[in-house]
């Protein structure tokens, strides 16, 4: 439930950046989710600002607690956009990988005694949101590591006070 949580704690608007950065010709991610909900042809939700699909698509993922949607979506999003931080992650915790893309998961989790340090140099080359982003991702792949959600709900915890 990490990622959902993460999700609840994101803004608006840095849902919208996430959400735009995955459109494709004009659609959003969810924009046939959000077309039937709204009782909109498919492609008549085009017509609507990505703001407002956004914002439904959001309202959808949680109302609907669809954690493997939501963690897809932000998987997605970080490999397209931010793949330097998630092999650097994996490289710096020993998990091996093919280019951000790991096999075998449960014999093949981070080092926790690693897991500080790699997040001091996340945070030096990449936004602290998408560094808390991948955590919470990297919490739900590996629930056993509880050095994982510990670090996660710290950072998440800290953003949301701000």
């Amino acid at each position: 439930m990490q990622v959902l949580d993460q999700l609840r704690v994101l803004s608006d608007e840095r849902f919208l950046v996430i959400y735009e950065s995955l459109a494709q010709q004009g659609f959003g991610p969810l924009d046939g989710e959000v077309a039937k909900l709204m009782k909109f042809r498919p492609q008549a939700i085009r017509k609507l600002a990505m703001s407002i699909r956004a914002k439904k698509a959001r309202a959808l993922l949680v109302s609907r607690t669809n954690t493997e949607m939501a963690y897809e979506i932000f998987g997605t999003y970080l490999l397209k956009d931010h793949r330097d931080l998630v092999t650097g992650f994996l490289d710096a915790t020993g998990v091996r990988h093919e280019n951000g893309m790991i096999e075998d998961l449960e014999g093949n989790p981070p080092d926790a005694a690693k897991l500080k340090a790699a997040l001091v140099e996340l945070d030096k080359k990449f936004a602290p949101d998408d560094v808390t982003l991948y955590l919470a991702m990297c919490a739900e792949q590996w629930p056993n590591l509880n050095a994982l959600d510990e670090l996660w709900r710290a950072r998440s915890a800290a953003a949301v006070s701000k």
